[in-house]
């Protein structure tokens, strides 16, 4: 009776417990008290107060609208490239790809978290069998079975539970690439707009430049054949003019490859937005105002720096993983079932049996391999932790880069919107003097020369300002807010 504590009535009769089980079931309620390996805290980091770049026209350091920030493009005020941003966030194959890698890593925890529960599973099966004659039997025979088997591993040193929290990390780590893809693509597809936009502007530029030096082709011919200039002056003019020419063909096919990518962004075959897009518009001008937060705003909303700490805190889950290979593996099974020789005998009660028990294993030597699987994980830690401090830097300089970039080329625009005004008056000033015989042709080409390169440049940096912006609003983690995956 040593082996026997508890008691129990079953149908007037007394039946013992054996103390084992009891063992057993102390040790379940206790499996959730221990989990081997490292547990994770996030790693402190240290934050700048302020940004480093000066703030230029327009930039306010005083914390952003995280509504206006996570649709920064309404602020450009173009409603042809709000509908394209909201397209591409429906039809664009790479976020679909990242939606796609969510629903994998959200299955995955599943199967980590079932881990927790029983595996149940039944079977049955008929067999007839024949002994052979050298046995000295020759019986043929049938066997009917069938059954229930039940297996629970206890958790005792948590290396389940830490398969749950790894795939747990992994799955917000996934989450926040889904985002992080939403932000390049939101800023992608205004990239991709705004070129179109300035190709469609340069190459208005390009032909009224084209028609104003047409002019002083023909009045140089005319000139010409009333004797009034030599041969030098009209070709002059007219290598000018093929000069300015020859500029268009490659604003078209900018334009062209610009207008296809676009239409990829949105998951659409190449051409398929050349009618939306063939009235040309002006190129997309940023707001007065931009809040632009501080630093420690910007990591907390980067989806790139978030998913970063995700990915190291999977890494550290993943040691105790390989860590509770050190330890023995508890587990309790048990089977129900029916055997008999016959089939009409197969549910009869004498038919029944049963097992029921703890098992244990233990990996005594595998030649040191489990702990060099553990100083493999510790290592990808090391690394993720590493990955972790480069993506704060990496949106830190984005950040920093784009600030000085957006206040830098608007003093750049200035000047050459200055520049091209005077460019301006010059040709006209030119091209009376030479009507008038008080100058050389040559005043008019270089002043015709001037005012096109300088209104091309303009409509250049015009585009980069717009550009700089989309650049800015992208490094400050601005362009999402939570998905349905």
């Amino acid at each position: 009776m040593d082996n026997f504590a508890f008691f129990k009535r079953e149908s007037g009769r007394i039946a013992l417990i054996p103390m084992g089980l009891v063992s057993w079931f102390l040790l379940l309620l206790l499996s959730g008290c221990m989990a081997v390996g490292p547990d994770y805290h996030p790693p402190v980091v240290e934050e700048t107060g302020s940004w480093h770049a000066p703030m230029g026209d327009g930039l306010k350091e005083r914390p952003a609208d995280s509504e206006l920030l996570a649709g920064w493009w309404n602020t450009l005020d173009d409603s042809l490239l709000t509908n394209f941003i909201q397209r591409a966030f429906t039809g664009n194959l790479d976020l679909k790809q990242a939606r796609a890698r969510v629903r994998q890593a959200r299955a995955a925890l599943g199967i980590a978290d079932a881990g927790r529960l029983p595996d149940l599973k039944t079977d049955a099966n008929a067999m007839r069998s024949r002994s052979s004659d050298d046995s000295g039997m020759g019986m043929e025979q049938d066997l009917f079975q069938v059954g229930f088997d039940a297996a629970w591993e206890l958790d005792i040193f948590g290396g389940i539970r830490r398969s749950v929290e790894a795939a747990e990390a992994d799955l917000a780590a996934g989450s926040e690439a889904l985002n992080h893809v939403r932000i390049t693509l939101a800023g992608e597809v205004a990239r991709n707009y705004v070129e179109v936009r300035s190709f469609q502007k340069r190459l208005a530029i390009a032909g009224a430049n084209l028609a104003a030096q047409q002019e002083s082709v023909d009045m140089v011919r005319d000139q010409f054949q009333a004797g009034l200039t030599g041969a030098l002056a009209l070709e002059q003019a007219r290598y000018n003019l093929s000069t300015t020419r020859s500029t268009i063909p490659t604003l078209r096919i900018g334009l062209a490859r610009a207008q296809n990518r676009l239409a990829v962004l949105l998951g659409e075959y190449p051409g398929a937005l050349e009618v939306q897009l063939t009235p040309p518009k002006p190129i997309p001008v940023p707001p007065l105002e931009i809040a632009v937060g501080i630093p420690a705003d910007l990591l907390r909303r980067r989806p790139d720096v978030r998913q970063a700490e995700r990915e190291l805190a999977a890494r550290s889950a993943r040691i105790g993983v390989a860590t509770s290979q050190l330890y023995p593996k508890l587990t309790l099974t048990g089977s129900i079932g029916l055997e008999a020789l016959s089939g009409s005998n197969l549910f009869n009660r004498g038919s029944a049996t049963y097992g029921a028990g703890p098992a244990f294993s233990w990996n005594l030597f595998n030649g040191g391999a489990i702990r060099r699987n553990i100083d493999v994980e510790t290592a990808r830690r090391e690394e993720a932790l590493i990955h972790y401090k480069a993506s704060i830097l990496q949106a830190l300089e984005e950040v920093e880069n784009a600030l000085t970039a957006y206040a830098r080329e608007q003093l750049r625009r200035e000047s050459l919107e200055e520049g091209a005004v005077a460019a301006g008056r010059a040709v006209d000033i030119a091209r009376d003097q030479y009507r008038a015989g008080l100058t050389d042709f040559q005043n008019v080409l270089e002043a015709q020369r001037s005012l096109f390169g300088l209104q091309d440049q303009l409509a250049q940096s015009r585009e980069a300002v717009t550009q700089d912006l989309v650049s800015l609003y992208k490094a400050l983690g601005g362009g999402w807010t939570p998905l349905e995956t």
